[in-house]
């Protein structure tokens, strides 16, 4: 009599079955952006994000569809082989073929020189230079600029709190500080001749 098979985990009994894997097109998947997050993302979000990469338009010099798409260092454009980065991802969205034929009417710069990362907060005018203020995020934090001067912001400052006077007064305190000085390069000492060997040992104790 032969042996009754065995289930995957060795018991006796009928054999167990692989399951097909199912057929048809993959489902659609999107990254989230960087302004979005899982615990609050809507079902109109996830739609925007499954509409891209989207359409532009056509460039009628080319005759290139361009599309607006989210990658890995970012929003970008892309036309056949030609990429360009965008400020936002909210342009991906919003960008018009006007707007796109603009871009791509500019020279190419590497990476993503060139393309200035939108402010935090636009202010009113500085009450000294005229100059309008905006909040702009540094490597050392948010700080204030009228295009001329940069002041970071001090502790207790809050970006969307943070009054056109209280931004003026930052900028004035900054200018009345003068300009940053730059630390002075050490200039490396010149290394010390070795002293030769007690002049070769006397010369060799005299033969």
């Amino acid at each position: 009599m032969p042996e009754p098979p065995e289930d995957d985990d060795g018991s006796a009994g009928t054999p167990a079955k692989k399951g097909k894997k199912p057929t048809g097109p993959k489902p659609r998947t999107g990254s989230l952006l960087r302004t979005m997050d899982l615990e609050t993302v809507t079902l109109e979000d996830a739609l925007k994000l499954l509409s891209l990469p989207r359409v532009v338009g056509v460039d009628p010099a080319t005759n290139e569809e361009i599309t607006a798409q989210n990658g890995r260092y970012g929003p970008y454009l892309k036309r056949g082989t030609d990429s360009r980065s965008l400020a936002t991802e909210e342009q991906m969205f919003t960008i018009t073929l006007d707007e796109a034929l603009k871009i791509y009417s500019e020279p190419k710069r590497r990476g993503r020189q060139g393309v200035a990362a939108p402010p935090l907060r636009e202010l009113g005018n500085d009450s000294a230079s005229g100059n309008p203020m905006v909040i702009k995020d540094g490597r050392f934090g948010p700080y204030v600029t009228d295009g001329e001067t940069n002041a970071s912001l001090r502790k207790g400052d809050d970006v969307l709190s943070i009054t056109d006077e209280r931004a003026s007064e930052l900028l004035a305190d900054r200018r009345a500080r003068g300009p940053v000085k730059k630390a002075a390069k050490k200039t490396p000492r010149a290394a010390k001749k070795a002293p030769a060997k007690k002049a070769a040992k006397k010369a060799a104790k005299k033969s």
